[in-house]
């Protein structure tokens, strides 16, 4: 509570200000020249123990591998490692689906990814990998580059390998420039309004494996419901094999999910439910020779080992330049919010920056290797954390893993069917669907990101996975802007017994302060929301000072006119004192404004001007304006614009610590009571 009444600048009277301007402007100035120049010949400079620094920051195994607690971290690392591995083998091969690839090239993303962010990385627990959002935005670009090409479908495919490693080279890019303030930019109803709405997408692209029709997979905008005409259209070829199957996969898999959920804290580890589905399925669709007999569609041949390596095309580098872009920021993104979340919930610190250089070269050298772009997957950070991982070596473990399969067991897949894949694929979005039973808690809690989640999620669907985003970053500002340009405006009211003030609107009890009106405006004041700022105050406090102006001259005016002639009645048949007591006491109650500046965060010019403005105004009427609670940037750009005159000399007068502060320096004053204007006092006298 603050008590007493000391004025705001107390501490700051006039004369130690000017005292301290003048001080500072004798100081000797600084060459700036030189001091840039040694700067830039310090950050320049090539020495061993900087050469150390440097490779120890790229490489963060560095530092912390020598450190690692065997007897402590092996266990939860090997475990959580299997886990993930064993996990990753069935998503790898059903995302190829997604980016519309062979199966061994999610294979390998995931292998070289967990390898990479092992060397790079600055999470303790993310698991880098294969994603279903990333795998759809890869897809995309893959079939309309392959179709505008004319390339055989079955051949590799050199768009996901240009797209990734521009979309590599971006994060790079982004990460030498320390571009990871963009990422604030995708508010958390953006990106969940951004998952839902590609979720939806992912699982109509899926629909068509389910049921086991062949219909050409849509491009370009509106393709969720183009996909789904098609879909109706050639529902009568159903392959009765493959809704059998996808049936009881579905069913075996959220039932598993349910009762993996329900009893957590009583598993040590997760059931490997999709690797026990498609065992048992592959081996039911081998020796039920489903494809033969019933024309079920099958992944086909995988090959083992690693095919060689080959530099991405630079044509086709620039054609996929612009789809590179989102996907770079939505990789990174997800990466950095799940380091940063888990590195909170574990006590430890991640480098964004650092991180924008993993997730970077994660794309970047495995693009050679015909992977396709990677980023942090929640789902399988969550099995990794409950399942004891303490370390980047898990991820290691886990790239053993896939490389067992990679070397040895991968053609042992080729009689899996597609189905199968296309139901491990939707009931991994079970978390992103379920989004929409909290809309209304969402509403209830902010009605406005809400909306954002909303216009995110339809845009996503109904139009494209990339336009979505864009949509949703752009229409999550115009609502900053436009809560700015139309912020919550209110009178203040005194506490009873207190020397606090708050909403007479919202609260109950108030007092209301004799000649005193305290006005809040709760946003930043500047070009934007200028105009509503005026006409919030001349509506709350009844009274336009330019109106009320221009009101006493128009009468002012007449009345000398009439005294002229020698006649003491106004046009109007009333006496002076008759016209002035009609024209002023009615009108204005208060003798001070009092501005709460507390939700004020900064002023630019068209604000300060905007405050000298009313200063002006309200004087003319004989109104004192004082500003209270104002923060030291908007205090420097009232000094700054010349608020407080040339010497501050009314500093003391103007600016306030507290409300009650500025309310008791206004009861102080000596104003007269109805705030008339000289002309029309003396007129009055006269009469």
């Amino acid at each position: 509570m603050i008590t007493g009444c000391t004025h705001y600048t107390e501490t700051l009277q006039p004369t130690s200000l000017a005292h301290f301007i003048s001080h500072h402007h004798m100081l000797p100035l600084v060459n700036r020249k030189e001091v840039m120049l040694a700067k830039l010949r310090k950050s320049c400079s090539c020495t061993p123990q900087k050469l150390k620094t440097f490779f120890m920051d790229f490489f963060p195994v560095l530092r912390w591998l020598p450190k690692y607690k065997c007897k402590e971290y092996i266990w939860g690392d090997v475990m959580s490692g299997l886990v993930i591995g064993i996990i990753l083998v069935p998503q790898a091969i059903a995302y190829s689906l997604l980016a519309g690839l062979k199966p061994i090239y999610s294979l390998y993303t995931s292998f070289f990814a967990n390898i990479i962010y092992f060397l790079m990385g600055t999470s303790r627990h993310v698991s880098v990998g294969i994603f279903s959002l990333i795998s759809l935005l890869v897809g995309q670009v893959v079939d309309r580059e392959l179709l505008l090409a004319g390339f055989d479908l079955n051949d590799d495919a050199p768009a996901a390998s240009a797209l990734t490693f521009m979309a590599g080279v971006y994060q790079v890019l982004m990460g030498i420039f320390r571009l990871g303030f963009v990422s604030m930019y995708l508010s958390e109803s953006v990106l969940d309004g951004f998952a839902t709405g590609a979720s939806l997408t992912i699982l109509t692209a899926q629909v068509k494996y389910l049921i086991g029709i062949k219909i050409p997979r849509s491009q370009g905008h509106g393709m969720l419901v183009i996909t789904w005409i098609n879909i109706f259209r050639n529902i009568s070829q159903a392959n009765l094999c493959d809704v059998i199957t996808s049936t009881i996969c579905i069913v075996v898999l959220v039932t598993a999910k349910e009762l993996g959920d329900r009893y957590k804290h009583k598993l040590k580890f997760p059931l490997p439910t999709e690797l026990v589905v498609i065992v048992v399925a592959t081996l039911v669709s081998h020796y039920g020779k489903l494809n033969e007999v019933y024309a079920s569609s099958v992944s086909g041949a995988i090959p083992t080992g690693f095919i060689p390596p080959k530099v991405p095309e630079f044509n086709l580098m620039l054609r996929v330049a612009l789809d590179a872009l989102p996907l770079a920021i939505v990789s990174f993104v997800f990466t950095v919010s799940l380091s940063e979340m888990f590195a909170k919930k574990y006590a430890y610190t991640i480098r964004a920056n650092q991180e924008m250089f993993a997730v970077g070269f994660c794309n970047i050298i495995p693009s050679f290797f015909h992977s396709f772009a990677t980023s942090a997957a929640l789902a399988k950070t969550l099995v990794k954390t409950s399942t004891g991982c303490q370390t980047q070596i898990s991820g290691v473990i886990s790239a053993m893993v896939v490389l067992l399969v990679l070397l040895f067991l991968a053609p042992l897949f080729y009689s899996l069917q597609k189905c199968v894949l296309a139901c491990i694929i939707i009931v991994s979005l079970r978390g992103a669907l379920r989004k929409f039973r909290d809309v209304p808690a969402r509403y209830h809690v902010n009605k406005v990101d809400t909306l954002v989640w909303v216009v995110t999620m339809s845009a996503s669907a109904l139009i494209s996975t990339e336009i979505g985003l864009l949509v949703g970053i752009v229409f999550s500002m115009l609502c900053i802007i436009f809560r700015t340009q139309r912020p919550r405006t209110a009178l203040l009211g005194q506490i009873q017994d207190t020397t606090f003030y708050e909403d007479d609107l919202e609260y109950e009890n108030l007092s209301t302060v004799p000649k005193v009106k305290i006005f809040r405006f709760e946003a930043p004041l500047y070009y934007a929301n200028r105009n509503y700022f005026l006409k919030s105050l001349y509506r709350l406090t009844n009274l336009d000072p330019n109106v009320e102006a221009a009101r006493r001259k128009k009468y002012e005016k007449k009345e000398k006119q009439h005294l002229k002639k020698g006649n003491h009645r106004t046009a109007n048949g009333l006496g002076i004192r008759e016209t002035t007591l009609q024209l002023v006491p009615k009108q204005i109650d208060f003798q001070a404004l009092v501005v709460d500046c507390s939700s004020i965060s900064f002023l630019d010019t068209t604000g300060v001007n905007t405050l000298k403005e009313i200063l002006k105004d309200y004087k003319n009427l004989n109104i004192s304006v004082l500003l209270a609670c104002c923060n030291p940037s908007v205090i420097d750009s009232l000094k700054r614009g010349g608020y407080f005159g040339k010497d501050f000399g009314c500093m003391q007068e103007m600016l306030f610590y507290s409300i009650h502060n500025a309310v008791l320096f206004a009861k102080d004053q000596k104003l007269p009571a109805d705030c008339s204007s000289p002309v029309l006092l003396d007129l009055i006298c006269r009469n």
